[in-house]
């Protein structure tokens, strides 16, 4: 056996790690300066939020779970939303105990109103600063790292 065929799993591997790291370390820059430059700032009641929008209404538990933080950390998070009329809260009518956590009409429109500015942000950027041909090569990359997380 020739050394290349011994050593190509760990060299692939290898690889395979640096261009992970890569791709990790531009995604989170790219989220934070579009974030930034949007003016869509992150922090737990927006993307509390933006996980309503995505998975509709669902518990204060759920909530929880989805964001990593403990049941009352969430509850405090929820309440600063419904004080701001962004949310509400009913009685989940499977488990009386459980409050169900809803976006309101104005949190909807907050939460479209963030996304939009960032994808108007972006949009300029790629019309700026990319030819057409660079932009092609981003499309398939956005296909190949859907592979990854689907």
């Amino acid at each position: 056996m020739s050394r290349i065929s011994r050593n190509a799993p760990s060299d692939r591997a290898a690889e395979a790690a640096v261009l992970g790291e890569a791709i990790r370390e531009v995604v989170s820059r790219l989220v934070k300066v579009v974030r930034e430059q949007s003016g869509t700032q992150s922090n737990a009641q927006n993307e509390t939020l933006a996980l309503l929008e995505r998975c509709g209404p669902v518990s204060i538990a759920t909530l929880a779970a989805h964001r990593a933080v403990t049941h009352q950390t969430m509850r405090l998070i929820v309440q600063k939303l419904v004080e701001q009329g962004l949310v509400t809260l009913t009685v989940d009518n499977e488990d009386r105990r459980a409050w169900v956590v809803d976006l309101t009409d104005t949190g909807r429109a907050q939460t479209a109103q963030a996304r939009d500015a960032r994808s108007q942000w972006l949009t300029e950027q790629l019309l700026t600063k990319t030819s057409r041909e660079e932009r092609a090569v981003l499309e398939a990359a956005v296909r190949t790292l859907n592979k990854l997380i689907d």
